[in-house]
């Protein structure tokens, strides 16, 4: 909550700061740099034309930064600079107040300064974007790292793996051997031809004896 509160406050300064020294620097524009460099040489500051000329940039383009939140450290780095050469060479000593030519309007826009330099200009704006930007970044790179420094674990397996169980070995197949004899040297298919004479029918077809037979 604190830091919701602080962006707001952040955007709001941001823009009202912006908006004033916006319409200081396009009076500086519009007068233009020579009229305005001879002002400040009559002011008694230092190198008036370059003077000049960095304070109406860091007000035009320093106001449209704060407003939009863009580079709002640098911005008030150099809007403090320019404060307080104006509050030294200017309106120190005309007092406080700014009708008499005192430093109270560059005094509080010097102070606006050094507190967007030490704090920022919040989340709301672009240098706020970008931070996010990098901090995601940045969180998802260590998050990657740590996953690879961890050592991988195997995952585990639902599929359950049945083992058959061993079948015995089949027996080896012996070559059918050829009928025993009988006693008497009567093999089966001498009872066969003895069968069909005994029942009148004539005797199949015999093949030649076989050597390994009859011995």
């Amino acid at each position: 909550m604190k830091r919701v509160v602080f962006d707001v406050a952040a955007l709001i300064a941001r823009v009202v700061t912006g908006v004033i020294l916006v319409a200081h620097g396009s009076q500086k524009w519009q007068g233009g740099l020579a009229a305005t460099g001879q002002a400040f040489k009559g002011m008694g500051i230092p190198m008036p034309e370059l003077a000049a000329a960095f304070a109406t940039v860091v007000e035009t383009a320093g106001g449209i930064f704060l407003i939009l939140g863009l580079l709002v450290r640098l911005v008030g780095l150099l809007l403090l600079i320019n404060m307080l050469g104006a509050i030294t060479y200017v309106h120190a000593g005309h007092g406080v107040l700014s009708s008499a030519g005192g430093w109270e309007l560059a005094g509080a826009l010097g102070a606006l300064a050094l507190l967007f330099l030490a704090l920022g200009g919040g989340r709301i704006g672009i240098d706020g974007i970008f931070a996010a930007m990098f901090r995601r970044r940045s969180e998802r790179r260590a998050a990657e790292a740590e996953r690879a420094s961890q050592p991988q674990r195997p995952e585990p397996s639902n599929v359950t793996t049945t083992t058959r169980p061993a079948t015995p070995a089949e027996a080896p197949r012996v070559p059918r051997q050829p009928s025993e004899h009988r006693a008497g040297g009567i093999n089966d298919e001498d009872m066969r031809d003895i069968d069909a004479l005994v029942s009148d029918e004539p005797p199949p077809h015999r093949k030649p004896p076989n050597r390994s037979d009859a011995l």
